[in-house]
Order: C-alpha cells, then sequence, then structure tokens
C-alpha cells in the first residue's frame, strides 16, 4: 500500500461498500426510526450518496445538540443518520488503512483490539518493569485542558495533507472538518475519536523518537510517563508542554503533574499498582446511587429488570478487571437484601 493517498476517492464510491458503511452504523440501533425510514427505500438512498459524492455536490446535515452528564458535563453533537454512514465509509475506507497504521503500540482509545483494559493492563506491565529497575520511579500524568473543544482545525487538516494528495478527498475531508465551529471537533461523531488520536498521533511520535522515552502510553488526551527520577518528569513536563504549544496549539490542564510510583495511577477507570488493581471511588459511587435508584424503581413498582441487568452486567464486567472480590461481594449482598433479584456477582 502507498504510504500516501493519491487518486483513490472516486474508486471508493461504490454500491458495495456505502452499503457495508450502512450496516456497521445501524449496527444495534436497528429499531430506532432513523434507521427504520432509511432501510424503506435502501437501494435508493445509498444511490443518491453515491451520486453526491461523485457530483461534489454532498453536504452535511445541522447538528444536533445534548448534554451528558456521567462522567463529567459535555455538549454532544450528532449528525442525522445518513450523514453517520458517509463518516463510516471516509474512516474504514481512506483513515483506518493509511492513518492509523501509524500509529504508535502504546495508544488505546477507540481503536479495534486496544481500549481501555489493555490500556490498563499495559501500563501496569510498565509499571512493574520500572520497579524491577527503580524501586522508587516517578509517574507523570497528564491530560489535556478541553481537548475536543480545542483542536485547531487548520492544524489538523494540516496534518491529514501529509498523508492526502488526492484534490479530491482532501476538499472532502474539509468539509467535514467544517462543521459550523471555528475551533473544536464534535464530541458524538464518529470521525471525531479518529481526528482526535491523529492530532495526538504527533506527539506519541516526538515522545517516541525525539525524547526516546519507552515507557509512556496514551488513552486519547490521557498520557502517563514513568520516568527514574523526579528531575526527568519535571524535564519531560516542561518538554511536553512546550511541544503540545508550538505544534499543536494545545495546553495542559492542571491536573497534569508527576509524583512517586507509590501513589498508583488513577487511569481508564481504575487505580492501578504493581501488585494490584483497584476501583476508582467514583466508580464505587456511581454503583451505589444505582442501588438507590434500582431500589426506589423497585419500591414503585417502574423497575424494569432487563434494562437494570444490563447496568448491572457493565458494572461487573469493569470490576472483573480489578482485585474488587470482597466489595463486589458485598454490593451483592445490599442487591439481594433488597429482594430484586438473586444475583451471584463472582
Amino acid at each position: 500500500m502507498s504510504k500516501t493517498i493519491k487518486n483513490s476517492f472516486y474508486n471508493k464510491i461504490t454500491f458495495e461498500k456505502l452499503l457495508a458503511a450502512h450496516k456497521r452504523a445501524s449496527f444495534g440501533k436497528k429499531s430506532k426510526k432513523e434507521v427504520i425510514l432509511f432501510e424503506i427505500d435502501l437501494e435508493t438512498n445509498i444511490i443518491r450518496m453515491m451520486e453526491e459524492l461523485k457530483n461534489g455536490t454532498y453536504q452535511f446535515g445541522k447538528y444536533r445538540e445534548f448534554k451528558v452528564y456521567e462522567p463529567k458535563e459535555r455538549i454532544i453533537r450528532s449528525l442525522p443518520y445518513r450523514y453517520r454512514i458517509i463518516h463510516q465509509w471516509y474512516i474504514e475506507e481512506f483513515i483506518k488503512p493509511y492513518f492509523c497504521r501509524r500509529f504508535i503500540n502504546d495508544t488505546y482509545a477507540c481503536l479495534e483490539e486496544k481500549g481501555t483494559h489493555r490500556a490498563v493492563k499495559s501500563i501496569q506491565q510498565k509499571m512493574r518493569f520500572m520497579k524491577r529497575r527503580y524501586p522508587k520511579y516517578y509517574v507523570l500524568k497528564c491530560d489535556i485542558k478541553k481537548y475536543f473543544y480545542t483542536i485547531d482545525k487548520r492544524i489538523l487538516f494540516n496534518i491529514l495533507k501529509k498523508k492526502i494528495k488526492d484534490v479530491k478527498l482532501l476538499e472532502f475531508s474539509q468539509k467535514i472538518l467544517n462543521d459550523g465551529e471555528l475551533k473544536g471537533i464534535p464530541i458524538g461523531n464518529f470521525t471525531s475519536q479518529y481526528f482526535a488520536n491523529i492530532y495526538l498521533n504527533e506527539l506519541d511520535h516526538f515522545v517516541k523518537e525525539q525524547l526516546r522515552i519507552k515507557n509512556y502510553i496514551r488513552y486519547m488526551d490521557d498520557f502517563i510517563f514513568l520516568l527514574p527520577t523526579k528531575e526527568e518528569a519535571k524535564k519531560t513536563l516542561s518538554q511536553v508542554r512546550q511541544f503540545l504549544l508550538k505544534n499543536l496549539n494545545l495546553s495542559l490542564n492542571s491536573k497534569s503533574k508527576y509524583f512517586p510510583n507509590h501513589f498508583g495511577i488513577d487511569f481508564c477507570g481504575y487505580r492501578i499498582y504493581e501488585t494490584h488493581i483497584l476501583l476508582r471511588k467514583r466508580f464505587k459511587k456511581k454503583i451505589n446511587k444505582s442501588i438507590k435508584v434500582w431500589s426506589m424503581l423497585k419500591r414503585n413498582n417502574k423497575f424494569y429488570f432487563k434494562k437494570f441487568l444490563m447496568s448491572l452486567n457493565s458494572y461487573r464486567g469493569h470490576a472483573l478487571h480489578s482485585n474488587s472480590y470482597h466489595y463486589m461481594q458485598k454490593i451483592e449482598k445490599t442487591i439481594n437484601k433488597i429482594k430484586m433479584v438473586n444475583i451471584i456477582l463472582f
């Protein structure tokens, strides 16, 4: 495969590829009204998209905005369904084959065969390696200030231009980026998670190739360095801060700091140590809050077992990756005590 994308935009506009994009976009959403309406006249809708892409008249619709409050308050911007199909097609045909190949092994967010649990396992392995060599080492934990909202689209477009030499594809990429906002990319777009990874891939290569730091890991805009001394941690923090500001127009938030390894690392929903992994306090508060809600619904005869079971399995799946047997046994007793259902968590 060529290192750059040349003269391939029109070749990728086929019925089969757009149909495959629709199947990916609709996975788990078959009962949604907009998916049902699209599938009523599936062939016509896909052919119309093909024609608009080929003749350059394709335009993205208006975003719908709403807020989510877990784990923190964020504004989510979502496109109507037919436009999400095009995002799927764009990512699968152009971004994954050409850009994801350049990602380092130690980035884990929104990538196939990666994710939070692999990130946690990897950072613990690196911690154990450091502990064998340096009984007292330092952790540098960094986080970008309002990352998705502050990504500079001009810089992002220039990064894309390094790989994309196809004029039509560049024009189409520009359409995706022109979402009505001067700065930032929408949380909620399928393209955004890949653009966000591409943007900080610049940092990843700076860390690995110029700073030559081996024990580094990134999950989206949270990244961690394991360093032998406090002085090296302090120096690395300064170098990273300068690189981000100069090259990506980004700032670290106030939570970015370095500390001795014995404090453990708060990362991807867990508190990680060389010897064990604990659940975060925020997770425990969340599950305790859910139990109160379930109990209230039970008392008012509004308890929906299927929804309860889905939430419970989600909590259980998260807890299974930690050393939390006794805590989850306690949760099991609490749930059974209020007579929701007899369950076995572990």
